[in-house]
């Protein structure tokens, strides 16, 4: 006699979506076997994910709300789930960045997450060595989906000279990572500009920091050390961000300059000249 592993659906989103696939492929008298040749993928996978070892991806939620004729509820549930897969620290900040009405920060290491590309993300998250990459990998490609409503944030950005020449992943991630910037200059709600190194001192200079702006509630602001991250709604403490961004603002390059140089990095670093799509063969 098989053993059919129980769910209890309150113990998280990833629980849930376990239970609901579970519920709905057995209402439709499916097999894992039968499903998983409708959704191209194995029933050893579909079985995973229902009990929890594994977490589903947005295509595979989409695939299932298709052949399950669900009526996208997977699709708006894997959302919760991958969120659900962020670092217990991260979660807050991720659900405020998600309702923000207008992103400002400022990045002295590394591309924001919102403006990674995937291979870049992944080469990030693999340096805390975490047990679950792929799924930290899903939840931050997940949590850049606010860009793409239709009405996303008006996100401004600030990144040091610094980041465009830390090779983070190697040639070809940078290569393709500051393509990818270069390409959001076309994107209304975006304004990306970079602090050159010629600036010197700056009233960042004790690093990285977000400021988050809604409609309806008190601005927030986030920053992070070692091994957490901290956020805030102190009046004082977002006077006192408020300040150093408007400060910042004044420093970099304007959006069309900081596109030049992100270019001659390209060219200079990386052996890509943007705009021709042709990469060396050596």
């Amino acid at each position: 006699m098989v053993h059919v592993r129980q769910l209890d659906p309150t113990a998280s989103p990833l629980d849930y979506f376990g239970y609901e696939l579970r519920r709905k492929r057995e209402e439709a008298g499916l097999t894992l076997k039968q499903l998983g040749s409708v959704l191209f993928c194995s029933g050893s996978l579909i079985g995973q994910i229902e009990t929890t070892l594994k977490v589903p991806t947005r295509e595979f939620a989409e695939r299932v709300d298709a052949a399950l004729v669900t009526d996208g509820m997977f699709s708006r549930l894997v959302g919760l789930v991958l969120r659900s897969q962020l670092p217990t620290w991260f979660q807050p900040f991720a659900d405020m960045e998600a309702k923000a009405t207008y992103v400002s920060t400022y990045q002295c290491q590394l591309v924001y997450g919102l403006l990674q590309t995937k291979e870049y993300a992944r080469a990030v998250l693999a340096t805390g060595q975490p047990e679950k990459l792929d799924e930290l990998l899903a939840a931050r490609m997940e949590r850049q989906r606010i860009l793409k409503r239709t009405r996303p944030p008006l996100t401004l950005v600030v990144l040091d000279e610094a980041v465009l020449h830390r090779p983070i992943g190697g040639v070809e991630v940078m290569r393709d990572q500051l393509l990818h910037l270069l390409s959001l200059r076309d994107e209304r709600w975006i304004r990306l500009q970079v602090l050159p190194f010629r600036v010197g001192e700056h009233v960042s200079l004790a690093g990285s920091f977000t400021l988050l702006r809604f409609d309806d509630d008190p601005d927030v602001v986030y920053t992070e050390d070692l091994i957490s991250g901290h956020m805030t709604a102190s009046s004082e403490t977002i006077r006192e961000a408020a300040l150093r961004y408007a400060g910042l603002q004044g420093a970099p390059l304007s959006v069309e300059d900081s596109a030049e140089l992100i270019k001659g990095v390209l060219e200079e670093r990386y052996g890509q000249q943007a705009g021709t799509g042709q990469r060396p063969l050596a």
